[in-house]
């Protein structure tokens, strides 16, 4: 595909917006006790561009999959604003949901449970062409054998069942079923973490001649930072349902700024001795989402934090070409890993 000119780029509307995103959950905390609420997503701001792949990161329990409901429509937020393909999700009607939910698809983590075992290959592909498209049962049948195509494999896995297959091939046909509407945003919450690590590279190799082909955007969720390395053009790192640190792959890699994002590069496998010997260990726990700590959430694990990060929350501004939620970026930016 030819490249557009800058000027048309900088006018035209992002494909996501989402500004302020909340989600609150009310939880029973037992007989004659108040409820207590968990703050999954606390101001989740970001863009996201057609054909783009943000990476989204963080610890077990920081908002990803939260976050991944809330953009394809699973969940409604507490608050906030998503904007996709130029219309508002919180003011839209019944017909601009339902054409939403056909441009915004998902890969889910496991494909062991995320296919229906009692239907067909062919079944489970066609089934959201006939729900969303009117294309009658041979055009169906033509889009699903080139959608199975795409993904590699061949027309007789049309008729077989989910079990019948291996875990990358289930992968496969996971893609396919989210693919075969068009999508412009497919959210992809840890779609290879299941698999072997050679199957890994397929997947994802595969997932980026997807994009390059049909032009659609990924949030790509995963914990694995060589994975994010391999794939996204930006990341975004979640702390406790919140940003703290957002930039292109090659700064926040290659400087990252938030201490939190320190810690977790220094945590990634490398075969760069100077890389495995900056180790960063983190001390005590993540805290309860029932009782968020005041001011900066990552105060209590920080080894730089002091009195101003235990009052104040630090904003998410701007600093080079990232974004980071600390008080003192600039000076851990100058400061020699």
């Amino acid at each position: 595909m030819n490249a557009l000119p800058e000027s048309t780029l900088l006018a035209m509307p992002h494909l996501l917006e989402a500004e302020g995103l909340t989600r609150h959950y009310s939880v029973s905390r037992g007989f004659m006790k108040p409820a207590a609420t968990v703050r999954a997503l606390e101001g989740v701001s970001f863009t996201l561009e057609a054909g783009e792949t943000l990476a989204v990161v963080g610890e077990s329990g920081c908002g990803k999959s939260t976050l991944a409901r809330a953009l394809t429509l699973v969940e409604t937020p507490t608050a906030g604003r998503l904007t996709i393909d130029g219309i508002d999700v919180g003011t839209a009607s019944v017909e601009q949901k339902r054409v939403l939910r056909r441009s915004v698809q998902m890969v889910f983590q496991n494909p062991y449970a995320s296919l229906n075992p009692r239907k067909r290959v062919a079944q489970m592909l066609d089934e959201p062409l006939a729900l969303n498209t009117g294309l009658d049962a041979a055009q169906r049948r033509e889009r699903i054998g080139a959608m199975l195509a795409q993904v590699g494999l061949r027309p007789e896995h049309a008729s077989r069942y989910p079990h019948m297959f291996s875990g990358g091939q289930r992968q496969r046909i996971a893609i396919a079923r989210a693919m075969v509407l068009a999508p412009r945003l497919l959210v992809a919450d840890e779609p290879t973490s299941a698999l072997d690590v050679s199957i890994q590279a397929q997947i994802l190799n595969l997932l980026m001649d997807l994009q390059q082909q049909s032009g659609v955007a990924y949030v790509f969720i995963s914990h694995n930072l060589s994975v994010v390395e391999h794939i996204a053009q930006r990341v975004m790192v979640m702390y406790f349902g919140r940003v703290v640190e957002e930039a292109p792959k090659a700064a926040l890699f290659g400087r990252p700024l938030h201490p939190y994002t320190k810690a977790l590069l220094s945590a990634t496998p490398s075969l760069d001795p100077a890389r495995r010997a900056q180790k960063i260990r983190l001390v005590g726990e993540l805290p309860s989402p029932l009782s968020p700590p005041s001011g900066c959430v990552f105060h209590g694990r920080c080894p730089f934090a002091d009195e101003r990060c235990r009052v104040e929350v630090p904003a998410l501004r701007e600093l080079g070409a990232s974004r980071v939620a600390c008080h003192y970026a600039e000076g851990l930016a100058t400061q020699r890993d």
